[in-house]
């Protein structure tokens, strides 16, 4: 006899809950940005307060008082904040190529070291090992390895991966953006501070930045310093079941240097506020905190796989600068990190509702 708790062959079966169903969210087609504003400074900003404080909605331009307002500036009830910003220099890594027989293949570079390198390549269904493909009279690349089960092949780019690069590569814009990169895209899909190239992806919060308002905000007592995260094709790929299981994500390459180590030291000691412009930044700084028996940032480098979640701590980070990311992303977790998952999607339904900007030319988000 069956018990009347077990199912029975003809009982329905209910659907699968996908645990990345709680990280989606409604967004019109019109609200991605897909151009860069007139000025960088043109950006809109929502603050929301990590405090559980109500929303608003300033502009970019308007961070120096932010960070700084008035009344602390006079009485200096507090020391200043410091922001840290990603400083890794977009490649121009996606190559126009085309086989002998004329038809065209896109290869998306993902290094560029002296020998073989990793590539993404679109379409790769009919490529052979061996074959060589032209980029332009003095370009080409060879196939060493076609894509295995990460989706990676392997080239050999001639005469060297910088200049096929810097004579004929294209920034690569992220997918939704629907189009081919152009002259404009050379200049703003890249932060005014970039320094070492090895990026595939912009870490687009510091698209926002501009000398005159890194100005403004050191006349304000609020410092400005770099990490170094490379940005890698894990960008491109959605997040996965298996990521969420292992609560670990994709590697990437950061570095931070002695004087950005003793300046978010030193801030924090002093009862100050780091701020990562981005989340490459922030996870650059919780990786080297967490190397740490104290949780202290020192100097170094390294490779980080850290998926920061809500509830998880943050030993570092005090405030975040940040785009608006796509739905069931990493990205918005890292964010939620700051000010939880209901309160995020409060944040971005708010967002859709006032027309701001999405994704990375889009408008950005601080909380502090």
């Amino acid at each position: 006899m069956t018990s009347s708790s077990e199912p029975r062959p003809d009982d329905p079966v209910a659907p699968a809950v996908d645990p990345l169903d709680a990280w989606s969210y409604d967004l019109p087609r019109a609200r991605i940005a897909t151009r860069p504003p007139a000025r960088r400074e043109d950006a809109r900003l929502m603050v929301v307060p990590r405090d559980g404080g109500p929303s608003s909605h300033r502009g970019i331009v308007d961070l120096p008082s932010l960070l700084q307002p008035d009344d602390v500036l006079v009485v200096m009830e507090r020391p200043g904040d410091l922001l840290v910003g990603n400083d890794s220099r977009v490649m121009p890594a996606r190559l126009r190529a085309r086989r002998e027989t004329g038809g065209a293949v896109e290869v998306m570079l993902l290094g560029a070291g002296p020998g073989p390198v990793p590539c993404l390549l679109r379409p790769a269904r009919r490529l052979k090992v061996g074959e060589t493909l032209t980029v332009a009279e003095e370009a080409s690349v060879e196939i060493v390895a076609l894509p295995g089960e990460d989706g990676l092949a392997t080239v050999r780019v001639s005469p060297d991966p910088w200049s096929v690069m810097a004579a004929h590569g294209e920034m690569p814009l992220p997918p939704y953006m629907e189009r081919a990169a152009d002259d404009e895209d050379r200049r703003r899909y890249q932060t005014v501070f970039a320094g070492p190239l090895g990026s595939v992806a912009a870490p687009t919060a510091g698209l926002h930045l501009t000398d005159p308002l890194l100005d403004a905000l050191d006349a304000r007592g609020v410092a400005f310093q770099t990490v170094t995260l490379h940005v890698g094709i894990g960008t491109f790929r959605p997040l996965r079941d298996e990521d969420l299981a292992r609560g670990r994500l994709h590697t990437e390459r950061w570095a931070i240097g002695e004087t950005t180590a003793d300046a978010v030291r030193r801030t924090r000691a002093e009862g100050g506020r780091v701020i990562a412009v981005g989340t490459t930044a922030c996870r650059t700084l919780e990786s080297a905190a967490r190397l740490d028996s104290d949780g202290v940032v020192r100097a170094g480098s390294g490779v980080t796989d850290l998926f920061l979640r809500p509830d998880d701590p943050l030993l570092a980070v005090d405030g975040l600068l940040t785009n608006f990311h796509l739905p069931r992303s990493s990205l918005m977790m890292l964010v939620a990190a700051f000010v939880g998952r209901e309160r995020l999607l409060e944040a971005y339904a708010d967002a859709v509702a006032r027309d701001y900007r999405f994704y990375s030319y889009g408008d950005a988000m601080l909380s502090v």
